[in-house]
């Protein structure tokens, strides 16, 4: 897919994709840099995976730096930003795509630390960083924004649930993000096609990925997603602070 972002428009931005080193993040930092922005690519442990993003951004003229975290962890989440500063001096634009809790072996309360407890330590190890006019980007599902008013697989519920509350929790913080001159704006789709998510779910509950494709007619996958989200980057926020991607009437008729 080609770059939705003008070449040029990011100019002088610095960035970080948390989980940015395969899939949906790993492309949303391939856009950022194509359009002229420094961007960090967070890893949790698969450090050569985030060095072959890495390689390819520089490969074609971008500027990119590999920076291993673990989100749930503070200090490591502090180790980062440190070399962060190191780098760079600082954040203009945050984008929280690392999410997870499906995988095996996760203890009961992971997908809770990481998709809030941990969204919020980036945030708040971020806000002494980041510059006014700034932003900060959530990427989350429908299936987890609507999860209040739609029932969702009961596979991914617990989930759906958790990236819910990280998202209201990131949403408290509004007032003073405004305060501070930066913008925050959550992009929520539907599932997307070649994603972990996807392949765990479909792993859990055979069909469940065709199933939901069949019922929304389409969906998106993860170079057509993650274009969406580097435009959240640079499209004026909406009043309610969300960008739907897709056809959303499944989620919002009930």
């Amino acid at each position: 897919m080609s770059n939705p972002l003008e070449p040029g428009s990011l100019a002088g931005t610095r960035a970080l994709v948390t989980g940015s080193s395969r899939g949906i993040g790993a492309d949303t930092a391939t856009y950022l840099a194509a359009a002229g922005a420094r961007v960090v690519i967070n890893y949790r442990s698969k450090a050569p995976r985030a060095e072959k993003v890495v390689a390819a951004i520089t490969d074609a003229g971008g500027d990119a730096l590999a920076i291993g975290a673990d989100l749930t962890d503070p200090a490591s989440v502090a180790a980062m930003f440190e070399a962060v500063d190191g780098a760079w001096g600082g954040l203009d634009l945050l984008v929280l795509n690392a999410s997870g809790g499906m995988e095996s072996g996760a203890g009961e309360d992971y997908a809770l630390k990481l998709n809030r407890d941990a969204q919020l330590s980036v945030l708040e190890a971020a806000l002494p960083r980041l510059a006014e006019g700034g932003r900060v980007v959530f990427v989350t599902s429908h299936q987890a924004h609507f999860i209040d008013t739609v029932p969702t697989m009961p596979e991914y519920e617990p989930v759906a649930r958790s990236k819910r509350a990280g998202e209201v929790a990131l949403r408290e913080r509004i007032p003073e993000l405004d305060a501070r001159g930066i913008g925050f704006v959550v992009v929520s789709g539907d599932m997307i096609e070649g994603t972990i998510t996807a392949t765990l779910l479909n792993r859990l509950n055979p069909g469940a990925i065709e199933a939901r494709k069949e019922a929304a007619g389409r969906l998106y996958n993860v170079a057509e997603f993650a274009a969406e989200v580097a435009l959240a980057a640079v499209e004026p926020i909406p009043a309610d602070h969300e960008r739907l991607v897709g056809d959303v009437s499944d989620f919002v008729a009930s």
